[in-house]
């Protein structure tokens, strides 16, 4: 995953912005092109991104939440055969997020499974619940896999189904991967919330196409050393954030934009890699949750049209594409998961704009409520930020 940390405020700010004296605004013509857009769809705003929009301030709250594991150092695995992670989880909720390639090419490029199985290391018989999930193919497209996998998650109501592990056994978490054929320079992408009543050990692992995930547990003996690089491995203590503005968002101040996830306003996770005990970093937050809240009112009679966009285009090269999924409250269009962008696989750079919603003011003036659910995308640089610009909505009339 590519987070490359962002120094917002000293780098790309002072390479495409200019000092903000006045509130920033949108020319007509940016505001007709949001307004005729369908939800999801890129619009071209050509000078806007010129002007760093005025920051919103949040407060930032821990929710209670799963254990959460995420497999990502190595994120392309070069041994035909390896444990990728291997983490202990204690009774409870979980939260596992497999992101790993077939990096095997010596000495040829063969096909392999990336799997991840669950060991019962208690002494009763473990059940396991899964409560939200998402497994995507395994494929070259990141994009896709990164929307699709996320779009599918917020979107799972899980399963009723239990099985049962038996002291010292282990199964596959997702049977699914276990059929799974896995190319070189493949993505394997799995995102499991599911819950045990005994405590065990999560290992994701490669292996050959006829050799289950448990099998393979059992005659590979070492883990991959953690080479701290991509978003990380390990046990974190933080999966879900609640994310409040400080203030009220009103029309009349202009455009305005929050950010989570770029590692110096909104730090990154901490916790512990299981294999050598060391501390760790989640750089980038990928699979955390933010349930993120606005109040916001129109003393000037405009409604509010919520875009998000590529910032890291113009600060490396690794970053010309940026794909996302969220869950927005109802607007001008319903409450629901959105893909970003719907009409195209990425979006690239400004001018490009993705609309996610369009919030029309209250009749009264009376202020309303904004809810999202964002989680960082994987396979995008980050920061993505969520960029609140007012609009005329009589524009069209």
């Amino acid at each position: 995953m590519e987070y490359k940390n962002l120094k917002i405020a000293l780098g790309l700010a002072l390479v495409c912005s200019t000092m903000q004296l006045t509130a920033q605004t949108v020319n007509r013509e940016d505001s007709e092109n949001l307004l005729k857009a369908k939800q999801g769809n890129v619009v071209l705003m050509k000078e806007f991104f010129t002007v760093k929009p005025t920051d919103i301030k949040y407060n930032k709250v821990v929710l209670p939440g799963p254990q959460f594991i995420i497999s990502d150092d190595p994120e392309y695995i070069r041994i035909p055969e390896a444990i990728a992670l291997k983490e202990a989880v204690a009774p409870g909720a979980v939260r596992l997020y497999v992101y790993n390639v077939n990096g095997v090419k010596e000495p040829v490029k063969i096909d392999r499974k990336i799997t991840a199985v669950i060991k019962n290391t208690g002494k009763q018989k473990m059940h396991i619940r899964m409560v939200k999930y998402s497994s995507q193919k395994p494929s070259a497209n990141y994009f896709q896999i990164g929307k699709q996998g996320l779009a599918d998650y917020f979107a799972s109501k899980g399963s009723e189904q239990i099985r049962v592990v038996a002291p010292g056994e282990a199964i596959a978490i997702d049977e699914q991967l276990e059929r799974n054929v896995v190319k070189y320079d493949e993505l394997t992408h799995g995102f499991y919330d599911f819950v045990i009543d005994q405590p065990g050990e999560i290992s994701v692992i490669q292996t050959d196409l006829k050799t289950s995930g448990p099998v393979a547990l059992k005659r590979i003996k070492t883990v991959i050393p953690t080479g701290h690089k991509n978003a990380g491995r390990g046990l974190f203590g933080v999966s879900n954030y609640k994310v409040t503005a400080t203030d009220v968002l009103d029309t009349k101040n202009g455009v305005a934009e929050i950010i989570v996830a770029d590692g110096i306003k909104d730090p990154w996770v901490l916790g512990v890699e299981g294999t050598s005990g060391k501390e760790s970093t989640l750089a980038g937050n990928y699979g955390v949750m933010y349930n993120i809240e606005l109040k916001w009112k129109s003393t000037d009679g405009k409604g509010l049209a919520l875009v998000t966009w590529n910032l890291r285009s113009a600060d490396n090269q690794w970053c010309n594409g940026m794909a996302a999924t969220m869950v927005v409250s109802k607007g001008k269009f319903n409450e629901g998961i959105i893909q970003l962008p719907s009409d195209r696989l990425v979006t690239k750079a400004a001018p490009e704009a993705i609309l996610v919603q369009v919030f029309p003011p209250a009749k009264n003036g009376e202020e309303q409520t904004i809810k999202l659910t964002y989680s960082p995308p994987g396979a995008s640089c980050l920061p993505t930020p969520l960029v609140f610009i007012p609009v005329d909505m009589n524009t069209l009339k």
